[in-house]
């Protein structure tokens, strides 16, 4: 019997840490230990849609934004969207994302259960940094600089 895709995603989710050193001015911000109810709806998300054992095609962004997948957790979905489109609701925050509307019509275009069947989408950096520094620097290169430094590429 093959893993299921929805809980290898919550299994990585849960298990998300960043021990290394920051530049000044930066901190990792992790969703899924910020707000408890993040934890919940994502594993909700990942059961409805992705409770199969699928290869799918892998789309990737950049970063979580703060208003999307920042406080849901999951990739590319504001609250509006969670609620409205995939049905899960979330009670602690309210957010509008305009990323999250440019995905989402799109997704509406293959419809959501079709869309997640074949589809994957993510992140680059799963944990993020807060976004002070990023509109003053070249946030992304120092980022990257970072984890080439603290890991074995």
């Amino acid at each position: 019997m093959k893993e299921n895709f929805g809980e290898k995603v919550i299994d990585f989710n849960l298990n998300l840490k960043y021990s290394g050193l920051l530049p000044d001015g930066f901190r990792v911000l992790n969703p899924y230990l910020d707000n408890p109810e993040t934890l919940d709806v994502m594993q909700q998300f990942y059961h409805k849609y992705y409770n199969d054992s699928e290869i799918r095609k892998f789309i990737i962004g950049i970063n979580p934004s703060r208003h999307g997948a920042g406080v849901t957790g999951v990739p590319f979905t504001d609250t509006k969207r969670l609620r409205d489109i995939c049905g899960i609701e979330m009670k602690s925050a309210y957010t509008h994302e305009i990323s999250s509307v440019f995905v989402y019509d799109m997704i509406e275009a293959f419809e959501v259960r079709n869309f997640s069947t074949k589809t994957f989408t993510s992140t680059l950096l799963f944990l993020w940094q807060s976004l002070e520094k990023l509109k003053k620097t070249n946030g992304l290169m120092q980022i990257i600089m970072m984890i080439k430094r603290s890991s074995k590429w």
